[in-house]
């Protein structure tokens, strides 16, 4: 069934990207609580208080909530990466802004980055989801590209720079999985926490 074009007046496409975004949202959430395959239309329709009808209105089925929600986790966060590189300050400081964002980001997206992570199997190896994998591995190449200049300017020491981005991955993509609202911890101190274990600090 395809999704309605969203509408062209100003005041109603901030609406109805406003509700797209609840219903989204409340998707993730379920599906982290759930599992995107335990989660049935009907669920979704109670938990968003649409009928069918409304929620065919935003979506054209489970598949589009899923890159819906991939999309609003690796998107923003690339389009930020992209912003810390072309201000063009040093490889360290590069790299924690960069850990900054991102643990904030995945912190905020909490849910999102749970579904993403329960997921992933089905996105890394189905073609349907051929453009996630190049936002995540674009990501990925950014991270790397500035570990490489401060290794080549000194700044920056590794015994192995690929184990080196491998465990800032796995550092902070399983952050989701223990961390809690009102913490011991802010997102800014994980990672000023995780830049020092990378960087040897």
């Amino acid at each position: 069934m395809p999704v309605p074009s969203p509408p062209t007046r100003p005041a109603l496409r901030a609406r109805y990207d406003a509700r797209r975004r609840e219903v989204v949202a409340t998707a993730a959430a379920l599906f982290a609580e759930r599992g995107y395959d335990g989660t049935s239309i009907s669920e979704l329709t109670a938990g968003t208080g649409l009928a069918a009808g409304g929620l065919y209105h935003y979506i054209e089925g489970k598949d589009d909530l899923l890159i819906a929600i991939c999309d609003e986790l690796l998107e923003p966060l690339l389009t930020q990466a992209r912003e810390i590189v072309a201000a063009g300050s040093p490889p360290v400081e590069q790299l924690q802004a960069l850990v900054g964002a991102w643990v904030a980001h995945v912190v905020e997206h909490r849910n999102h980055m749970l579904v993403f992570t329960q997921e992933r199997q089905a996105i890394e190896s189905e073609p349907r989801w051929r453009r996630v994998r190049a936002q995540r591995k674009a990501f990925e190449k950014i991270l790397d590209e500035v570990l490489a200049r401060g290794e080549a300017d000194g700044s920056m020491r590794f015994a192995d720079r690929r184990l080196s981005l491998l465990a800032l991955l796995g550092m902070v993509n399983y952050t989701p999985q223990w961390v809690r609202p009102q913490g011991r911890l802010s997102p800014a101190e994980i990672a000023t926490g995780y830049c020092a274990m990378v960087l040897g600090a």
